[in-house]
């Protein structure tokens, strides 16, 4: 079934499912955990829409093409067409706040990186973004006072807040708009904190948002 975009409250949204705009390396100790440098600008990669699939019940993960990392990050559902915005307008398009999985096949990944090559493979494949349903943003309160954690097995994995974004989302999302006109029914991934790591077939992953979403998913491979 192909993924469509759900509010928690029932709410319809009518919003087609768009992109993902993804930024690497926005919290300083996961630029660390990853031996990289701090980058100059927000680094851009897109997820295209064949990558979005529902984050709760179960979500398969590729067992052949070695290490499929999880990195957990605050989700954005744009509403309105976002160009060379201004921060204003880019806290007003946000139709929904979610979280998701920017799911990566890490070993891949390396090998791209270290050729020059792009991350798309490793970053793009079927699956490779879970979604959760998605909050109102009134219903959340102010973005950059938001926080969220993944437990594996449980096994508390990944805690993030918002706060510690190297570049806030407002900035990022008219960073974003520069490049790629946003439009509505994309979704925006502001980066992970560190503790990313490897998944496997059986893992239970539980995933909350500001205690105000929580989604438990069951990974398995195909």
């Amino acid at each position: 079934m192909a993924y469509r975009h759900v509010f928690t409250d029932g709410t319809a949204c009518d919003l087609p499912a768009g992109k993902a705009v993804c930024v690497g390396l926005n919290y300083a100790a996961h630029v660390a955990e990853m031996g990289s440098a701090k980058a100059a600008e927000p680094v851009l990669f897109i997820k295209p829409r064949t990558a979005l699939v529902p984050l709760a019940g179960e979500i398969a993960i590729p067992v052949d093409r070695g290490a499929c990392h999880f990195e957990t990050e605050l989700a954005l559902l744009i509403g309105a067409p976002l160009r060379d915005c201004t921060p204003a307008a880019a806290v007003e398009a946000i139709a929904g706040v979610g979280i998701a999985l920017d799911l990566t096949l890490r070993d891949l990944q390396k090998q791209l990186k270290t050729a020059g090559h792009p991350w798309e493979r490793s970053k793009g494949f079927d699956g490779a973004c879970a979604v959760s349903e998605w909050l109102h943003p009134a219903a959340v309160g102010p973005i950059e006072e938001l926080t969220f954690s993944l437990a594996q097995n449980g096994i508390s994995r990944q805690r993030g807040h918002a706060a510690a974004m190297i570049t806030p989302v407002p900035d990022l999302l008219c960073y974003m708009s520069r490049w790629f006109t946003l439009e509505p029914g994309d979704i925006v991934l502001t980066g992970t904190p560190e503790g990313v790591g490897p998944l496997a077939p059986g893992d239970v992953l539980e995933v909350v948002l500001a205690e105000r979403l929580r989604v438990a998913t069951r990974v398995v491979g195909r």
